[in-house]
């Protein structure tokens, strides 16, 4: 069954600069009255004409280039990005999880995984009764009690961690991960691929981004390889990954 279908899917980003450095809030608001373009818009073309479509218990890899435009594709799946052009259709609710992802770091990660919890839909009983997996497979206290200090003393590692031990422990109808698998040591690793394909085989749609292709041979069946904005290859694993390799060494 299909869980998301990309149909021609263009995302382009308006950046505003200004020129002069002066008058820039006269100008923009004569704009507003106006209704005339600023001077100083750049265009990027992030997708151009992707189309594919993923089916439940999947777990699909999407490698590229630095700007090739992977990251823009999960957040327009996930629907924080517009298309300019064609459309997004998911089954269910689409949950991304980035290593950038916001995190409150005045509090508590024991209070953010509560928290974190709580804004992926889990009731407070449900949060609490996957409190001690949550911390056991995040690691973070491992060598001290970090799950009650601050956010802020973490490294950005281990804030990583704790928020794919969060989002995995609720089930998914499609969960988009970026670089997550990146951060953090071999074992978390090895708990990170064998949570995923525990979340495959509960019907869910797994997408992972990253830089790390044995990740992607562990972890994924089918890989995206997305360049410049533009759907490249579509296929399975190593196909796809090996061609991507003999390109870029």
């Amino acid at each position: 069954m299909p869980t998301v279908i990309v149909d021609d899917l263009h995302v382009t980003y308006r950046i505003h600069t200004n020129g002069s450095g002066h008058g820039s809030a006269a100008a923009a608001l004569g704009r507003l009255v106006t209704r005339r373009a600023s001077p100083n818009v750049h265009l990027v073309h992030a997708l151009r004409g992707i189309s594919f479509t993923a089916y439940r218990g999947e777990a699909i890899g999407i490698i590229g280039s630095n700007g090739s435009g992977k990251s823009t594709l999960l957040k327009a799946i996930a629907g924080l990005l517009p298309a300019e052009r064609g459309r997004v259709h998911t089954d269910g609710q689409p949950a991304l999880l980035g290593v950038n992802a916001a995190l409150m770091n005045d509090l508590t990660g024991s209070v953010n995984v509560v928290l974190g919890g709580l804004a992926m839909g889990m009731s407070r009983e449900e949060v609490m009764e996957s409190y001690q997996e949550i911390v056991e497979f995040s690691g973070i206290n491992e060598k001290g009690d970090f799950i009650s200090l601050p956010m802020r003393t973490y490294s950005s590692g281990m804030a990583a961690r704790l928020r794919f031990s969060i989002a995995a422990a609720k089930q998914h109808d499609v969960l988009m991960i970026d670089e997550a698998l990146s951060t953090g040591d071999r074992a978390f690793q090895r708990r990170s691929e064998e949570r995923i394909r525990e979340l495959r085989a509960e019907a869910g749609t797994v997408f992972l981004v990253s830089h790390n292709n044995k990740s992607i041979r562990d972890t994924c069946d089918r890989v995206l390889w997305v360049e410049k904005g533009e759907l490249l290859h579509d296929g399975p694993t190593e196909e796809v990954v090996a061609a991507y390799e003999a390109r870029h060494g």
